[in-house]
């Protein structure tokens, strides 16, 4: 598929996949007139880098980890690389949890203030 179709199909721009190749994380075939061409696993592979990006991996990280998703293979680094991301995803969402429910208890107050237009206690 073109880069424009394999934009389409996961909604991230044509100028993102461009920089996924100069960094690496993406590859492509290119025709005779220069232009790109995604094998179909290039969905998943767009997927997986942006739920590692939202995650917090920067391009390098996920250079490094990538080659373990495609070939399955991994080295006792990789792993514990693997396994650190992971625990601070874990903490990450510890923290995110515990924010929404703060502010779950403050839309609570508000909206009985709102309602009965006194305070609460």
């Amino acid at each position: 598929m073109r880069i424009g179709e394999l934009a389409a199909k996961t909604g991230v721009s044509v100028r993102a996949l461009r920089y996924y190749e100069e960094q690496h994380l993406l590859g492509s075939e290119r025709s005779t007139s220069g232009q790109r061409h995604y094998a179909d696993g290039a969905v998943d592979r767009v997927l997986l880098i942006q739920q590692l990006y939202a995650a917090g991996l920067s391009s390098r990280s996920i250079v490094e980890l990538l080659p373990c998703v495609v070939t399955g293979e991994v080295t006792p680094e990789l792993l514990e690389r693997l396994s650190a991301e992971r625990d601070r995803i874990d903490s990450q969402i510890h923290m995110l949890a515990d924010t929404r429910d703060r502010l779950d208890t403050i839309i609570t107050q508000a909206t009985t203030t709102f309602r009965t237009g006194r305070p609460c206690d």
